[in-house]
């Protein structure tokens, strides 16, 4: 029997099972907590070193379906941040590097988007955290003392209280629906990115002003005496203190929680947690051993806990669904000088991948993924090989809103509903990642096509992925990509290379 048919049939299989399972379940509030920056081996149950920093994580790893092939689309935060509200592959799309923080939307606020497919089935959504997909349109630049739209809002968000980008990027305040928080109008803001105020210190100019230093870039605005990426002026009530930032973000999820709690309800939560800067708030400060990057992954797993705490304490817990992931791989130093590298010890942030944020190599997409269901989703590990690009489709169908037709813009996102279940045990047959430039996976194979970039970056030491030769790779004997076997097995090297330009050449896999 053919693979082909061996997958249709398994399919085939899980889909009958889903029927009868779903036909008498309500469907399910859901929760999707997005990660910044956090490894595969981030988490403690992916082997996390030293073990017992991460109890709320490992408690939905023991209650739900742990994913060992779980991928988000790229190797960095904007477009993997593009591809799971678009259910589009974010290469398919100009613009959609890592933005600045003045940026304009790049998603289409016509086209298909994950919360508006869920609205479209009767949700209520609501979005808390960082943004990072730019904000306003037009050729003007952004006016942050008035409405700021196209937004969360315009993409399908009922609710959105957010960072524009991160907090290494100015403005560093936050935006509730369409306004700054707090802002003072006599003291209007003023962004841009091209050179600095006159009269304003810069973390190039002023390195005593910082409390932590820049080990590359992050030497422009000083704002909470962080250097930052970009300038700023004004809007002094409004600005944020860094290590508020996660119990900001995390006190608006659970408020959200708390009114819909009706249901259903959508909630997005994208922490700032492990992004740099790495200020945890106080009460986690040496907590991991770790420095402030291990810290900070004490503080992201604190804040799912409250998220838990909530769904409990109102009784929501056996019908929601849960779903924890990262946007990208792990970076240790990733522009100041926090004591990250010197801490590490023996943990390895990206499990047993090689590579990591910005890489081709697997630790820059296979990302840590939880799902807990307690009414559906059996405990256990998958290993799937599941897309983030897939949860517009996946998530719709869940939630029962009509399936996506010809005329959806989310071009790749297919149903894999009986994956996220622990129905399906293989998943995607295929999938793209997106490290600077493309890699394919089908299957146990990995193809990284020829390439001359730096091998190393000068700035993370983190391996890229290049290499002026094709690489080819069986990642269920080399799982660490060690071992690059294009000479051995021309005919899965050719197969690949034909996949991959397919992908790219038509709209639709």
């Amino acid at each position: 029997m053919n693979r082909s048919i061996r997958l249709a049939i398994m399919r085939l299989v899980a889909l009958c099972g889903l029927v009868s399972a779903e036909a008498s379940a309500a469907a399910p509030n859901i929760v999707f907590i997005y990660a910044d920056d956090l490894g595969f081996g981030d988490v403690g149950c992916n082997g996390l070193k030293p073990p017992g920093l991460t109890p709320n994580l490992d408690r939905l790893a023991r209650e739900g379906l742990n994913f060992t092939d779980a991928h988000a689309t790229s190797g960095t935060c904007t477009p993997s941040r593009y591809g799971l509200m678009t259910g589009a592959y974010p290469w398919r799309k100009q613009g959609t590097g890592i933005l600045p923080g003045d940026a304009k939307l790049i998603i289409d606020a016509k086209g298909t988007t994950l919360p508006k497919v869920l609205k479209q089935a009767g949700y209520r959504t609501g979005a808390s955290g960082k943004w990072h997909l730019g904000l306003g349109a037009g050729a003007g630049p952004i006016d942050w003392n008035g409405e700021i739209k196209p937004g969360p809002l315009e993409v399908g968000f009922d609710d959105g209280f957010i960072m524009a980008a991160t907090a290494d990027r100015v403005p560093c305040v936050f935006v509730k629906g369409r306004r700054i928080v707090g802002l003072d109008p006599s003291d209007p803001i003023e962004v841009r990115y091209d050179r600095p105020f006159e009269g304003l210190p810069t973390g190039k100019a002023n390195p005593e002003l910082l409390r932590m230093q820049a080990s590359h870039g992050h030497d422009m605005a000083i704002v909470d005496g962080i250097g930052r990426i970009g300038y700023m002026k004004g809007g002094k009530a409004a600005l944020w203190h860094d290590e508020d930032v996660a119990d900001t973000f995390t006190r608006e999820a659970v408020d959200f929680i708390k009114r819909s709690k009706a249901g259903p309800f959508f909630l997005y939560f994208a922490t700032h947690d492990v992004h740099v800067p790495r200020v945890p708030h106080p009460r986690f400060v040496g907590k991991s051993g770790m420095g402030p990057r291990g810290d900070a992954i004490v503080e992201f797993d604190a804040s799912v806990g409250e998220v838990l705490k909530t769904l409990d304490e109102n009784g929501l817990t056996e019908n929601t669904l849960v779903v924890v992931t990262s946007d990208n791989g792990p970076v240790v130093d990733d522009g100041y000088k926090d004591d990250a590298v010197e801490k590490l010890g023996d943990h390895k942030p990206a499990g047993p991948f090689r590579g990591g944020k910005y890489s081709k190599f697997e630790g820059g997409t296979r990302v840590p993924m939880i799902a807990r269901w307690p009414a559906r989703i059996k405990p256990g590990v998958s290993k799937a090989l599941f897309s983030q690009v897939d949860f517009v489709a996946t998530l719709g169908a869940l939630a029962g809103a009509p399936a996506l037709g010809p005329e959806s813009t989310a071009v790749d996102s297919r149903n894999h509903l009986p994956a996220l279940l622990g129905d399906d045990p293989v998943g995607r047959e295929s999938l793209i990642e997106q490290g600077g430039t493309l890699a394919v996976r089908r299957g146990k194979w990995k193809f990284i096509p020829a390439s001359n970039g730096r091998k190393v970056s000068v700035n993370t030491n983190v391996e890229l992925g290049n290499d002026p030769a094709p690489q080819l790779y069986d990642l269920e004997a080399d799982p660490g990509e060690t071992r690059n076997v294009a000479a051995d097995r021309p005919d899965v090297l050719d197969q690949l290379r034909k996949l991959l330009a397919e992908t790219q050449a038509r709209s639709k896999q």
